[in-house]
């Protein structure tokens, strides 16, 4: 067995006894793992997912732990999910410390949410978008926002218009991934106007084909990227998990804030994910298309 998330993150010495963190998307997977390393740390984690008895086996393995769990459903194609979820934590947490927006997923066929919305955008970056809206007051000094984001970034232009249509697959999850940078940028820049000492970072976890992501790929793709765990170059679901931990705990971050990082190491975007207008246009957009007033609102 080899070395668990927080000792490749260089945390393992990291106490987060007192500390409340949300990881969404954290049944399975690299969020999962996270969630798990953060209990050993000793912190109290809230898990989110759609499947409540994959929820319940994470819940119970975090009470194995230094720390402790509980579990939230909450399906992010659903507006209403989200801001139960968000009604949840405020009513059962006192705050929270640590928020890792890792739900995501990507959907093959075109087809779009009950709001109009096409599903990969709304699941990526709709979701997270309008449960950090929710949350944003709640965070406490010193918190940190962790978006996992892509490589599959590079090459997507920003398009506000294709929102509102059928999309699908990677063209879809690209532009999605590209929001989720812009997203965690936008959000840094507003925190830091508001004078918030709130940290907000965006990660590309790897190529991970233990994930289950590749279960979204098309039938032959899916195949052939589930045996390539284990080859060298390709990172491993606990590597990927180490990338999240590290955003979330490292101390050398404390004051690091609208940054990428490809794993552990801070990394250039595409020069899209840098445009700070767009940011801006993404942030007031994904405001209407939720139907909230605009989150940490320029004066």
């Amino acid at each position: 067995m080899g070395e668990p998330p927080e000792s490749l993150a260089g945390v393992s010495d990291i106490d987060c006894t007192g500390t409340r963190a949300l990881v969404t998307g954290s049944t399975s997977g690299i969020g999962r793992e996270a969630a798990l390393a953060l209990g050993r740390l000793g912190a109290t984690v809230i898990v989110h997912g759609r499947d409540a008895d994959a929820g319940s086996a994470v819940v119970e393995e975090l009470k194995a732990t230094e720390g402790e769990g509980r579990f939230i459903a909450a399906d992010y194609a659903d507006t209403a999910a989200v801001r139960d979820l968000a009604g949840t934590v405020r009513a059962e947490t006192s705050g929270l410390d640590v928020l890792i927006n890792n739900a995501g997923g990507l959907v093959r066929d075109g087809r779009l949410t009950d709001r109009g919305v096409e599903y990969t955008f709304q699941v990526n970056h709709l979701g997270p978008y309008l449960l950090t809206a929710e949350l944003t007051d709640f965070l406490e000094p010193g918190a940190r926002v962790v978006t996992t984001a892509s490589e599959a970034h590079q090459g997507a232009t920003l398009e506000l218009d294709r929102i509102t249509r059928p999309d699908g697959g990677l063209s879809a999850y690209s532009h999605a991934k590209l929001a989720n940078v812009l997203f965690a940028r936008e959000l840094a820049r507003r925190l830091k106007r508001a004078g918030r000492s709130v940290t907000s970072n965006s990660v590309h976890p790897g190529v991970i084909p233990g994930s289950g992501f590749t279960r979204f790929l098309p039938g032959p793709i899916s195949t052939f990227a589930g045996l390539l765990e284990g080859v060298p170059g390709v990172t491993s679901v606990t590597d990927g998990a180490a990338a999240l931990l590290f955003a979330a705990c490292a101390p050398r971050l404390d004051d690091v804030s609208g940054r990428y990082f490809s794993g552990q190491r801070p990394a250039t975007p595409a020069n899209a994910a840098t445009n700070d207008e767009a940011a801006r246009d993404l942030w007031k957009r994904s405001a209407e298309l939720v139907d909230i007033d605009e989150p940490l609102a320029d004066t």
